[in-house]
């Protein structure tokens, strides 16, 4: 199991790779996690944590997340 507490680049690629998986992702190659900085630490686990707990999201909640996640990456 992951340790999450810590802030760390492989922390966040583990986190946006979990992501990509559950929503499954149509543009998912184009999310690269290497893209995301550790900067948005939080904001990125936060979003991790809203996809963990759900096992069926609508389209509009996929939406709404790779929204989200779009405005983090390459900051």
């Amino acid at each position: 199991m992951v340790n999450l507490e810590e802030p760390t680049q492989q922390n966040v690629e583990f986190m946006i790779e979990t992501i990509k998986t559950k929503l499954r992702m149509a543009t998912a190659a184009a999310m690269q996690a290497s893209h995301f900085n550790v900067n948005q630490y939080e904001d990125i686990r936060d979003l991790y944590e809203v996809v963990a707990a759900k096992d069926k999201f609508s389209i509009s909640e996929v939406e709404a997340l790779v929204s989200e996640l779009g405005k983090l990456r390459g900051k």
